[in-house]
């Protein structure tokens, strides 16, 4: 199986769509287990002549190694842009997922927190890195990926705003309040001591680990994970994130500029939190009225 066609179509997602490493390593991995598949079970030796039974017989296979539908959904999409793709640069005739339909997966609603909850861990025994890490995930709605990739550059104390670069490295603009930039202020003064320590000259990131090494997605994702035990829940980066909508939609924020602060390319996705916020209202009044009966 010839694999130049998948090397040329990674570098083509990664450098003019400009989607993010993990996101061409995620289309790697999906891409490369479908042509093993044609390979070994089919065959097919040259992609042109993949078929779209054999599509079908991946897809099959996927549901009987007891894939997600999540999963699937996913590994479908990788398949239809690579050989979108690949029609469009004239390396194949006929395109076997051009009339493939994307299974519909039930929306669910997004896991979020309390205030009382966010103010419970940012008034625990955090280091000035971590309560900085935590204002700016539900104060700002960063995504993990916008956190570690911030440089100083980015921050604007003056004015309160954050630059950042989200998904196909779409830039946004996004404000933070008070607290957040008390919260820089005092981890900038403990960044300063370790690019000492460590004897460091030109460093741009704005988080930093203890070695003067900047932290990683896992790290982030590790720490979040060890507040969330705190409150006995099992919460993610994205967690803050979806919190951080609900509770500007709950306060009346409009939903345009919702989407704009969470850098949505299109409102439905930010409308998903409105359900939300429909159901905890549902919750507060049945709390109410039944507390009363």
């Amino acid at each position: 199986m010839d694999v130049q066609f998948l090397a040329e179509y990674l570098e083509y997602i990664e450098v003019e769509k400009g989607l993010s490493s993990n996101t061409v390593d995620a289309y790697r991995r999906d891409l490369s287990a479908f042509l093993d598949f044609c390979y070994s079970t089919a065959g097919i030796s040259d992609i042109k002549e993949i078929k779209r039974n054999h599509v079908n017989s991946y897809i099959l296979n996927l549901r009987e190694s007891n894939f997600t539908p999540r999963s699937i959904v996913r590994k479908i999409a990788s398949l239809r842009g690579f050989f979108r793709w690949l029609g469009a640069n004239e390396y194949i005739v006929q395109n076997p997922t051009q009339t493939l339909e994307q299974p519909k997966l039930p929306k669910r609603l997004p896991k979020v927190m309390t205030v009382e909850e966010i103010s419970s861990i940012l008034s625990s025994d955090l280091n000035k890195e971590e309560s900085l890490i935590v204002e700016l995930l539900y104060g700002c709605g960063l995504r993990v990926s916008e956190l570690v990739n911030l440089k100083l550059s980015n921050i604007d104390m003056k004015s309160k705003y954050i630059q950042c670069y989200g998904k196909g490295s779409k830039e946004r603009i996004v404000p933070f309040g008070s607290k957040a930039q008390e919260a820089l202020k005092k981890y900038l003064k403990a960044r300063d001591l370790i690019i000492l320590q460590n004897k460091l000259s030109d460093t741009k990131v704005l988080f930093l680990k203890q070695d003067g090494k900047p932290i990683s997605r896992q790290d982030v994702y590790n720490f979040i994970r060890k507040q969330g035990e705190k409150i006995h829940k099992h919460i993610s980066p994205h967690t803050l994130r979806h919190s951080f909508a609900t509770h500007l939609l709950e306060n009346g924020a409009d939903l345009r500029v919702v989407q704009e602060l969470l850098g949505h390319s299109d409102v439905s996705t930010t409308q998903l939190y409105t359900h939300i916020t429909k159901k905890r209202l549902k919750e507060v009044y049945f709390a109410i009225n039944n507390s009363s009966c």
